[in-house]
């Protein structure tokens, strides 16, 4: 495709795998039902025609927190995050160094790479969000420098794990960003979290920064976000700051999507690519093909072709207990953009 168009990750669990994790009674063990629904997530991403796919995050307890799986060094009373519904997320803290992930994404890239000759997309997360687990206390021991410096070389470490072992790309899901612009209006966490992550993304050289990538959006999770009213103006500008060259940009599901554009426009730099999204995650309708078509070439208005993709708003299911959006529904957007960006493909290359 002239246009790439790539999905950003998550794809809600089958019914019978959500009721084995809601402890419901099942005659399968776990890892019979983690194996089929890969299986059958791999089958109908390919049925959508997505030229890039993913595993779905089948096996991921959340987008998030799967280094800290297996951890005996944490605590459950951590930084909490505020949805506009009313629910919310809780970190866990960490109570003692060294801190070393417990899982790293290549398990699940391997996984699904078994299965498939296609492209496969590894998410993994950053290191801004893993450093909130580090308590304001402090640890007494084992200094937050030290943190720091443990926490990059692990985060370094599940990136290139997932390259080595021949990821399309690597994303690294940023949701935290636009966040924080509410936690610190001046932003300077914002900030020092682009700082925190170039640190990582530093240790790659610029043809491997070529098939990294960051993806922002202001939290989808049971239909509500965290930091939609969070301007985008405020955020765009130090976001294109991040060395990396691929860029995954909630869109969609913006009141005016015109002034995103424009601020894109003026501050994506040349050796950047931004995959806007054409996709509401959060809105059960399915969009039709001729409703994406509108809105690439919308997006063509303002950023040169040769860094245009397309995307999701965000994953569809980014924690394992979200069954917000019905697993048919996501793979029908997902071939609603794949599709639309083909029809946009049409008329602005012919």
């Amino acid at each position: 495709m002239k246009i790439p168009t790539e999905p950003i990750g998550s794809i809600p669990r089958p019914d019978e795998l959500i009721d084995a994790i809601a402890g419901k009674p099942n005659s399968k063990p776990f890892d019979v039902l983690y194996e089929k629904a890969i299986d059958d997530t791999l089958t109908e991403f390919v049925k959508t025609g997505s030229p890039v796919i993913t595993d779905g995050e089948q096996t991921k307890s959340s987008f998030a927190t799967y280094p800290l799986e297996g951890l005996t060094n944490l605590a459950s009373n951590g930084v909490t995050i505020n949805f506009e519904d009313g629910h919310t997320r809780q970190l866990p803290v960490l109570t003692s160094g060294p801190f070393r992930y417990g899982n790293y994404a290549v398990k699940y890239l391997d996984a699904a790479r078994k299965k498939t000759d296609m492209p496969v997309k590894q998410a993994v997360i950053s290191a801004s969000a893993l450093s909130l687990i580090y308590p304001q206390e402090g640890i007494p021991g084992y200094s937050q420098a030290e943190f720091i410096n443990d926490l990059l070389n692990e985060c370094e470490k599940d990136v290139r794990q997932c390259l080595e072992h021949g990821a399309y790309k690597v994303q690294m899901d940023f949701t935290e960003g636009r966040l924080s612009l509410k936690l610190d209006p001046s932003g300077g966490v914002l900030k020092h979290f682009i700082g925190l992550n170039n640190q990582v993304f530093d240790r790659f050289t610029k043809e491997e920064q070529q098939k990294l990538g960051v993806h922002v959006c202001p939290g989808g999770d049971h239909d509500s976000t965290h930091s939609a009213d969070i301007d985008y103006a405020d955020f765009l500008p130090e976001l294109f700051n991040l060395h990396v060259s691929n860029f995954y940009l909630q869109l969609a599901s913006e009141p005016d999507r015109i002034k995103v554009l424009k601020i894109i426009k003026q501050y994506l730099k040349q050796d950047q690519t931004a995959f806007v999204g054409v996709i509401d995650v959060l809105n059960p309708e399915v969009e039709t093909k001729e409703t994406v078509r509108d809105r690439v070439l919308e997006a063509a208005q303002y950023i040169p072709l040769h860094q245009l993709g397309t995307t999701d708003d965000c994953g569809f299911s980014p924690f394992c207990d979200d069954v917000s959006t019905k697993r048919e529904t996501a793979f029908a957007k997902i071939k609603a953009r794949v599709d639309g960006t083909r029809l946009a493909e049409q008329k602005l290359f012919n």
